[in-house]
């Protein structure tokens, strides 16, 4: 499958096989590694990472990824930059693509990445924004599938917490697209838009995916392989809303309740990190002793129990990113890649 040149902004961009083939390629640059067999695909190019919002796993994984494939890579942080400021997006994209041959953006307005993908003339890649996280759920589905043991659309993954965010827009959008068992759990307030909904359904009815959107926590996580959290409170909302947010969230935390009430003993726990599960940070200290609080979205008991598997989570963004980049700006799928169509196999993580 010839991918090179193309844009990852948003996961509705890309059918199931594309998705599919940038998954199994994931799985094998990861072997690659392991092997210490990888070739320098990137080599010779220039990347260029844009950051509006900070960050430890994307940055991390663009960079370690790129530099593996003999790229050359720019960090432009918050605040480096006259994108949006001074200077049009438009422009930006413009300029930055006639220097380098890759644009990875991580900020917040997704009309950014979007304007960026249209007018730099390179492959740009959205390393979050407010609305879509697709590099993350390329991770997120290679993590399932080694974990799940089996092809994606015999898996069932339930995502709780706020389901208007980033990673819940994508989570129901790539399950609709994969055609998995994809339920959403969320107070009536915080469920997923209705232009997502609509999109995510027109998706479903094409590949078969179940797709449910409900506040009742028994039926959503009722025979899932995963359970899959985020914090409460993205970068960018306001501080002021944390009480009214943990009010309406407590009820969806991930505790051993919750997977129990899975029914399976196998369940797997996810989570994008960074999350507050103790209180060893900043936030989760100030919430400890304002809210008597030890935990917000999922506890410490879940986060650390042998069905965690968020690190090898991690670990698979910058596998899957780095097969992102060698199939879209470097020299494409590389030795081994399947066809279109063909079902990516079982691997271990």
């Amino acid at each position: 499958m010839d991918l090179r040149g193309r844009s990852l902004l948003k996961e509705l961009d890309f059918t199931r096989e594309e998705l599919l083939f940038l998954i199994e390629l994931g799985a094998r640059v990861r072997q690659e590694k392991k092997l210490g067999t990888a070739s320098a695909r990137l080599a010779g190019l220039n990347i260029a990472l844009i950051f509006e919002k900070a960050s430890t796993r994307t940055r991390s994984a663009f960079e370690v990824a790129a530099h593996d494939e003999g790229a050359h890579v720019t960090y432009i942080g918050p605040g480096e930059s006259h994108l949006g400021y001074k200077e049009s997006v438009k422009d930006v994209a413009r300029v930055l693509g006639r220097m380098f041959d890759g644009i990875e953006f991580r900020g917040a307005a997704h009309e950014s990445v979007e304007i960026l993908g249209r007018y730099a003339g390179v492959p740009v890649w959205n390393g979050l924004t407010d609305s879509w996280h697709p590099t993350q759920m390329l991770a997120d589905m290679l993590t399932m599938r080694d974990h799940a043991g089996r092809p994606l659309d015999q898996v069932s993954y339930c995502y709780l917490g706020d389901g208007r965010n980033n990673t819940a827009n994508s989570l129901l959008v790539t399950g609709a697209i994969l055609g998995m068992d994809t339920r959403i759990c969320a107070p009536a307030g915080l469920q997923p838009s209705a232009a997502v909904l609509a999109a995510a359904q027109d998706r479903a009815r094409a590949s078969g995916a179940r797709l449910l959107v409900t506040d009742d926590v028994g039926e959503a996580v009722a025979g899932a392989d995963f359970l899959y959290t985020d914090v409460w409170l993205s970068m960018g909302e306001s501080a002021a809303d944390w009480d009214e947010r943990i009010d309406l969230l407590l009820p969806y935390q991930v505790n051993a309740a919750a997977m129990a009430a899975t029914g399976n003993p196998a369940v797997k726990f996810l989570h994008d990190l960074p999350a507050f599960h103790n209180t060893e940070t900043e936030v989760g200290r100030q919430f400890s002793g304002k809210r008597g609080l030890t935990a917000l979205e999922v506890t410490e008991e879940v986060f650390e129990s042998p069905a965690s598997v968020v690190f090898d989570q991690a670990e698979n963004r910058m596998h899957t990113v780095k097969a992102l980049m060698v199939a879209t700006a470097g020299s494409g799928a590389g030795p081994g890649a399947t066809g279109p169509g063909e079902e990516p196999g079982a691997g271990a993580a």
